[in-house]
């Protein structure tokens, strides 16, 4: 590890986050989580899906 992490947790250990961010982190980790399971579980719907195929026109 880099140096630099090292002295960032070490500023995280002295001077926490609010409560209220670890929270949402942890919310949005979860939320996260719960679209990967149902993605790689039940499959991606196919009214998500686009009906091109085609890659993008480059302009040089």
């Amino acid at each position: 590890m880099n140096l630099i992490w090292f002295l960032r947790m070490a500023q995280w250990v002295r001077h926490p986050p609010p409560m209220w961010k670890v929270i949402l982190v942890l919310c949005v980790i979860a939320a996260c989580a719960a679209l990967f399971i149902v993605e790689r579980y039940v499959g991606w719907p196919d009214w998500l899906t686009t009906n091109g195929g085609s890659r993008p026109v480059r302009l040089n």
